[in-house]
């Protein structure tokens, strides 16, 4: 997360202003302008949002994945997109299994590269949407954005987090702004300590203590595809780490309850929680529209060549 505290703000003020811009004003913004979206992993709220936005802003997108392209031929990431940029991309939205990926494909082709997710580092766009979705949830404007605005929160992050690139993310950005963040879950799917991750961050392995300690809960879910070497006993999982009615409604009845997606239900989290009162889920999804509407608008500063 390279953003400063006041270039957060911006991008959420940014948000703000192109979520109630008339929409046929705001498609005159990035008229024409191409954006490529470059997808090596599967994505469903990412790849949408993101394709929504920039067609929200008058750009003109391609979908490029791994299923359908020379991708799957073997052609390197470099050579893709020198691809895309020899056919008039000007921005491209990379998702990629690789750590570092958007930082290499940015020196390749000299373009803006927005970092969707790279490997198990970073998902810079969906911690921006989670931290205003937050903001809604507490009634802090994104104007009063600071060092010290999340100052006595207490965050929650539950489930897979030595893997999650969005725990991470979460975990550098929040801290900044004055938050707690405890991370919870079992000892192979969590950092061995906590200064590892930065200031702010805290790990505490009883779920049931972690919530009762929390104004805010977001969950994970285990990522098999990221497993490889480790036994999870899903039934013990269960057990200790799932968010349902009984632990909720005992140790957090007023806690929102995030998710970044996709939901496995009936093993983080119930569906009686995934789709109760203290669910901020959908919210968060529709988040993702606006803030990256206006990620794509800065990578193209507003639509100025």
């Amino acid at each position: 997360m390279d953003f400063s505290v006041a270039e957060v703000r911006q991008i959420l003020l940014a948000a703000d202003a192109l979520e109630r811009e008339d929409p046929l004003r705001r498609a005159k913004r990035l008229a024409k302008r191409r954006v490529a979206l470059l997808f090596y992993e599967a994505s469903t709220r990412t790849r949408t949002s993101f394709e929504l936005a920039a067609k929200a802003l008058g750009a003109d997108t391609t979908l490029v994945s791994s299923l359908s392209s020379s991708i799957e031929k073997g052609e390197s990431l470099k050579d893709t997109g020198i691809t895309l940029q020899a056919l008039g991309a000007e921005c491209i939205i990379l998702r990629s299994p690789y750590s570092g990926a958007p930082y290499l494909l940015a020196q390749a082709t000299g373009l803006p590269v927005l970092n969707a997710g790279d490997g198990m580092a970073e998902h810079p766009s969906q911690a921006l949407l989670d931290l205003r979705t937050i903001l809604q949830l507490l009634g802090i404007r994104a104007s009063a954005i600071s060092e010290k605005c999340l100052r006595g929160i207490t965050l929650t992050i539950c489930g897979d987090v030595l893997h999650s690139r969005v725990a991470r993310s979460n975990a550098l950005l929040l801290p900044r702004l004055g938050a707690r963040v405890i991370l919870c879950g079992p000892e192979q799917l969590l950092p061995k300590t906590a200064e590892r991750m930065g200031p702010g961050i805290t790990i505490e392995r009883d779920f049931d203590a972690a919530l009762r300690q929390s104004k805010i809960v977001m969950m994970l879910r285990i990522q098999a595809e990221r497993l490889a070497g480790l036994s999870i006993d899903l039934d013990d999982y269960r057990r200790r780490y799932q968010a349902n009615a009984g632990r909720i409604a005992a140790c957090a009845p007023k806690a929102p309850i995030l998710h970044p997606g996709p939901i496995i239900r009936g093993m983080e989290i119930t569906s009686e929680v995934a789709d109760g009162p203290q669910s901020a889920i959908a919210r968060q999804v529709a988040n993702g529209v606006p803030i990256r509407m206006a990620l794509v608008a800065r990578a193209l500063k507003g639509g100025k060549r």
